[in-house]
């Protein structure tokens, strides 16, 4: 083989391996003992914006802005090439030019050589950013699952533990209790659902869509669209189940020509909602003699879940009820 021929193969072998390094999409440089720049790929000179002659043969702490100048860094490197160590996922946070604010990872190894004698490394670069906030916003969301969870057993546990059981059959205890707990599903239902979907219109048509077989039995009287919270949706939505049912076993829903009357307004430059529940041309109004469940689910919900206030008026025309609970930072819907 002449000069030619060798050199031929050389150059062959030479142009693959630069092609095989820059075939792969991650950065990466190959540095000497002495941190230097022996060669880096081309993903890493079109991710940092760079020129080749720019880079090769500089040491790796000058390099863009200094962004790669971090002494602990520097460390593990030198530790690298004496002990055959390796770097793994070494967290960079940095706002590189072009680039802004991201969060790479580097992993640094020796350069395989058959008698054990390299003193280079191979230094590999990932772009983490996107999959580490990906996996802090699914942490969050985990853990929020976790605590819906636990809020919806704890209140499917307190309902099956406070429906009245005296006097009544096995079907109507369990009617009334699967009754709730529907309206519970409901809600949460409706707080998973897409942003600007859960407002107070939603969740009246879902707890309100049984009693709609006359269409005139039920009228809205919307309101400025306002977007809820879960928290706020689960513990309403047990509030008008609530009135729902005693409307249809004992006011205006339960006879052919009843009314309810359902509105809305926001308040307090819209820091607070306030719900109007007007029933007519139902039953006689007889006010209760004795505190039942259902009334005490409604103010302690209204109280203590919505940190509002409920008004209950057992009028002569008709049941009414006025319910004002803080909205907090609940947006306005457009």
């Amino acid at each position: 083989m002449n000069m030619e021929d060798l050199y031929r193969v050389l150059r062959t072998g030479h142009v693959q391996l630069q092609g095989i390094v820059d075939t792969v999409a991650d950065p990466m440089l190959v540095l000497d003992g002495n941190l230097c720049v022996q060669n880096a790929s081309r993903a890493f000179l079109n991710t940092f914006g760079v020129e080749r002659d720019d880079t090769i043969g500089r040491r790796l702490y000058t390099l863009g802005n200094g962004q790669w100048d971090i002494p602990e860094l520097r460390r593990l490197l030198e530790d690298v090439i004496p002990r055959a160590n390796a770097v793994v996922n070494y967290r960079v946070e940095h706002d590189f030019p072009r680039l802004g604010r991201r969060t790479m990872l580097l992993t640094a190894r020796t350069l395989y050589h058959p008698d054990g004698l390299s003193h280079s490394l191979l230094l590999s670069i990932v772009d983490a950013t996107d999959r580490i906030r990906n996996d802090v916003a699914k942490d969050m969301l985990f853990g929020e699952l976790r605590h819906r969870i636990k809020n919806l057993l704890g209140v499917a546990q307190s309902i099956a533990r406070q429906t009245p059981t005296a006097g009544r059959t096995a079907e109507e205890y369990r009617d009334a209790f699967l009754g709730r707990f529907g309206a519970l599903a409901e809600a949460q239902d409706l707080s998973f659902a897409e942003q600007g979907s859960s407002g107070v219109a939603e969740l009246l048509d879902r707890i309100m869509e049984p009693y709609r077989d006359n269409p005139e039995a039920v009228v809205m009287v919307p309101g400025a669209p306002v977007e809820l919270g879960p928290h706020i949706i689960g513990s309403l939505a047990l509030v008008l189940h609530e009135l729902a049912t005693n409307a249809a076993k004992h006011g205006a829903l339960s006879v052919p020509d009843g009314r309810l009357r359902i509105g809305w307004q926001v308040e307090d430059a819209g820091t607070a909602l306030r719900l109007d529940w007007a029933e007519s041309d139902g039953p006689a109004v007889t006010p209760p003699t004795t505190t039942g469940y259902g009334t005490r689910l409604i103010e302690a919900t209204t109280s203590y879940g919505l940190r509002g206030t409920v008004e209950q008026d057992y009028a002569i025309g008709g049941f009414r009820a006025q319910i004002v609970i803080p909205l907090g930072s609940a947006p306005l819907s457009r």
